[in-house]
């Protein structure tokens, strides 16, 4: 099967995503090809990092035209929001979605390996990984929605319930499964057919459907329809083995921690990742990483 690796960024995180782009040209093999989706203003900025494989893809050959990013003017201009005749006003981490969810039903590619850009591989890997046989691995987590804080529980399962909604899923309105993680992998012609789905149930285009709701996770909607309504066991292969080790929230971390959390990797796990919004130092992940 051929496979497509697709990161979904902005130029907040262009350093972070530098790293992710050298690290996948070390140690990740099998992919045809490594698509950067940006904001306009961003491509030029972004172009630095494309090459023989690697391409900087504008959002505006993705999404509707009726979709466009505006400064918030409550951030003196630092954030950005997209408006649309459609739905509320969404926030940058919700068009990453809509994009990621674009480039897929446009692939040539079988299979679409999503990989976010505060991901650093640490290991050698490659993405036919993913293939057994003509099944696809399909991350799935059941029950790990009990283990999160509450307010964080909430929020999956709004998600989960929106999913339902959008594709017509009466019973259950949500489920305890996750379906979120920052390395999976999705197969093009089932995310085609998730946007049929949706299509004919909301009698909107996907996009508008979709651009509706500021409760939107692209994985928990690929989950559900995959889990409840695809019904081709041989598409898909479940598991819940998460390939990144993540840390999310917390301080920035120094140099002795991430070399801690880098050397504490999970044996069936090839990459680390770092959420942007702690605030750790790029140079100090990149060292931490091997890539100095």
């Amino acid at each position: 099967m051929q496979t497509a690796i697709i990161t979904s960024s902005y130029r907040g995180d262009l350093e972070r995503c530098r790293l992710l782009c050298e690290s996948i040209d070390r140690r990740v093999t099998g992919h045809t090809r490594h698509l950067i989706l940006v904001e306009s203003r961003d491509v030029a900025l972004f172009r630095s990092l494309a090459g023989l494989r690697r391409e900087i893809v504008d959002e505006r050959d993705l999404l509707p035209g009726w979709l466009r990013p505006f400064p918030d003017p409550l951030s003196l201009g630092r954030r950005r929001f997209w408006l649309s005749p459609k739905g509320p006003p969404l926030r940058g981490w919700h068009v990453q979605q809509l994009r990621r969810i674009a480039m897929a039903a446009a692939l040539d590619e079988t299979v679409m390996v999503s990989v976010d850009s505060d991901v650093v591989f640490l290991r050698q890997f490659d993405v036919a990984w993913f293939h057994e046989g003509e099944k696809v691995r399909f991350y799935r987590h059941p029950g790990a929605l009990g283990g999160l804080e509450p307010g964080a529980r909430e929020e999956h399962r709004k998600w989960s319930r929106k999913a339902g909604q959008l594709l017509g899923i009466e019973d259950p309105q949500e489920t305890d499964t996750a379906y979120i993680a920052t390395l999976i992998a999705w197969r093009s012609d089932t995310v085609r057919e998730m946007l049929d789905r949706i299509e004919s149930r909301t009698g909107r285009s996907w996009g508008s459907a979709l651009a509706g709701t500021r409760a939107l996770s692209e994985c928990t909607l690929y989950g559900r329809f995959v889990d409840e309504l695809e019904a081709r066991p041989d598409r898909h292969l479940p598991g819940d083995g998460n390939l990144c080790h993540m840390y999310w929230t917390g301080a920035a971390m120094g140099a002795e921690a991430l070399t801690d959390f880098a050397a504490d990797l999970a044996p069936h796990q090839v990459a680390a990742g770092i959420q942007s919004f702690t605030g750790t130092d790029p140079a100090l992940i990149r060292r931490a990483a091997g890539l100095a």
